[in-house]
């Protein structure tokens, strides 16, 4: 098992249409993904499935007074 940055997993698998593909979803949300800057890590397991997963703060959104 192997878990690596979404722009690496991209750059071994030559290019954001088969690295989307892989995981599932089109290369549009993949783009989308990357422009954001999102801090996306691709796992490859074992048995040569892939998955991914976003990291992000804990809790993610701002609360009232921080918005204000």
């Amino acid at each position: 098992m192997r878990r690596i940055p979404l722009i690496d997993f991209i750059r071994e698998k030559k290019g954001q249409v088969a690295a989307a593909e892989l995981l599932g979803m089109s290369q549009g949300a993949l783009s989308k993904a990357l422009r954001l800057g999102r801090s996306v890590f691709v796992t490859e397991h074992d048995d040569g499935s892939v998955t991914a997963e976003e990291v992000r703060p804990f809790p993610s959104q701002q609360s009232k007074t921080e918005a204000a």
